[in-house]
């Protein structure tokens, strides 16, 4: 449940979901040691939908692999839905990675013996949800991707944009309240994209928080801040373009692909 403010212009506003506290990463020792990010601050709010931009080599991924507990920081502190991730044993991180976040990132990781819904469905078989109403999620979530007509099939005989699309739904299942998503259109056409950015955007308008790198700027113009980084720092930072949202799928026919 959203924590609630003091409000602001008649509207409530949530504690932070995401608070990253001069978060740095360091790679080797002395002078072998490589900065890939920090120090950085920032904060996401429950239902925001953040852009992160910069060019290859800039820290982007790195924030993302922190942010979702995949890697932990060589100093700052990274807290998520109120916890602080140094304090969680192994266990509670690991549920709290498996139920609280999604994740879309650039390998994918859909495994290769399960049929697109048995992937999708996965995350909550393993935190004991019936098969059945974890099937049946699974199916509306392929159903959201367009991908009805393809539940059955192994990843193997999907297209890349397919299996992108199949992780991507996956990332959206159970009660995750962020999802962090590298590249997730980088695969796909330009509308098929668009798809997917408006689904990330109805996430967030469900009240989920939504943290985004892309190099596309039309798609960084669906979020509600556009961060940018260089070297490891965040540099600059604007909001979206207020009412920009690309109508390709208004005007599309849609179809299963």
């Amino acid at each position: 449940m959203t924590r609630e403010l003091q409000a602001v212009d008649g509207r409530p506003t949530a504690e932070p979901l995401l608070v990253l506290s001069d978060v740095s990463r360091i790679y080797g020792q002395g002078e072998l040691a490589v900065r890939a990010l920090g120090p950085v601050s920032l904060e996401l709010r429950p239902g925001e939908l953040v852009a992160i931009m910069g060019p290859s080599g800039s820290g982007k991924s790195t924030l993302l692999a922190l942010a979702g507990a995949l890697d932990r920081p060589t100093s700052g502190r990274v807290t998520v839905d109120g916890r602080d991730l140094a304090s969680l044993s192994p266990a509670a991180l690991a549920a709290m990675r498996r139920a609280r976040v999604g994740y879309v990132f650039q390998d994918l990781n859909l495994l290769p013996g399960l049929t697109a819904l048995e992937n999708v469905a996965l995350p909550l078989e393993l935190d004991g949800h019936p098969l059945g109403a974890a099937r049946a999620e699974a199916r509306r979530r392929l159903e959201q991707m367009r991908l009805g007509a393809l539940i059955d099939r192994y990843p193997d005989r999907l297209s890349g944009g397919e299996q992108q699309r199949v992780a991507i739904a996956r990332a959206f299942v159970g009660p995750r309240v962020l999802l962090l998503a590298d590249e997730p259109t980088g695969a796909l056409d330009t509308l098929t994209g668009e798809l997917v950015m408006r689904q990330l955007r109805e996430q967030c308008d469900e009240g989920r928080t939504v943290l985004l790198v892309t190099h596309d700027a039309g798609h960084a113009a669906w979020a509600d801040r556009v961060l940018f980084l260089r070297d490891g720092r965040l540099v600059d930072e604007s909001t979206a373009a207020a009412g920009f949202r690309p109508s390709l799928l208004d005007a599309a026919p849609r179809t299963e692909s």
